[in-house]
């Protein structure tokens, strides 16, 4: 049976990286698009640009610019979210979130040891780091599902990395958090499935890319020598590469795919 719903996409992340290319490509396809994203200036006009581009493809686009993971902020975007498809339903459409992309990257790149105190994680900072880039997919997911936004297919995505069983030196509170985002994963789907929601949630692993989330980390020239020359394809994963595989893999037909760490990686990963 052809599924005539209208299909949304609920992007955290949505001004760069991983992010902007999903909602371009699931623009693409035919998703209305609600992109959530913390930008002044610069960044501010670089989201027009991305909301605009999805406009021209005859989508809509709603993008909000707040912390992705403050409680309030959440509370807000949730609710306009909320409201935008309730006229769309009293237009005689059948809109629901779809796809929820989780790609936020800020958190805090210092060793655990240094020996003055201030070049060394805190207590702070691993607090920080673990609350946005995994916490907070818990209370979006929570919440986008207690508003009614979710749906019988829809899917929940969270960006992780290699890093979440790899070391390197400035990344200990982003690993932590890696690894915390893909158990939340599991516990997730494994909580939507006994409920019968039809919500799947799946960890994404992309390959070492160029997004300005890598061009943070101190040793990102050792990761990029060493995925150009480990990765058997010859070539570093791109945002696009992930975008694809993403639209793929929420179409029709996936709903048996729940509570996985996916690699869309060329085969980096296993090529050591």
């Amino acid at each position: 049976m052809t599924d005539t719903r209208e299909r949304w996409a609920l992007i955290l992340g949505a001004s760069s990286g991983f992010g902007e290319a999903t909602a371009l490509a699931l623009a693409a396809d035919g998703y209305e698009i609600a992109g959530v994203h913390l930008d002044r200036r610069e960044g501010q006009r670089h989201a027009d640009e991305i909301r605009a581009r999805i406009e021209a493809m005859g989508r809509r686009a709603a993008f909000f610019n707040g912390n992705a993971a403050d409680d309030e902020n959440r509370a807000a975007v949730i609710g306009r979210v909320a409201a935008i498809l309730a006229e769309r339903r009293a237009a005689g459409a059948q809109p629901y979130v779809r796809v929820m992309l989780h790609s936020l990257a800020f958190g805090t790149l210092k060793p655990f040891l240094a020996t003055a105190p201030g070049d060394a994680i805190s207590r702070r900072n691993m607090e920080m780091t673990l609350d946005v880039m995994a916490h907070s997919l818990v209370y979006w997911a929570q919440d986008v599902w207690r508003a009614g936004l979710f749906g019988d297919g829809s899917k929940i995505y969270a960006m992780t990395s290699e890093g979440s069983t790899r070391v390197i030196a400035s990344y200990g509170a982003v690993s932590a958090a890696k690894t915390a985002l893909e158990s939340h994963c599991r516990q997730l789907a494994m909580e939507f499935a006994r409920l019968g929601t039809g919500v799947t949630v799946n960890a994404v692993r992309a390959g070492v890319t160029m997004t300005p989330a890598l061009m943070q980390i101190p040793e990102r020239d050792k990761l990029i020598a060493h995925a150009n020359d480990k990765n058997p394809m010859g070539r570093m994963t791109t945002v696009d590469d992930v975008a694809a595989a993403l639209v793929a893999l929420s179409g029709d037909g996936t709903q048996w795919i729940t509570g996985n760490v996916i690699g869309i990686d060329g085969g980096e990963l296993v090529s050591g």
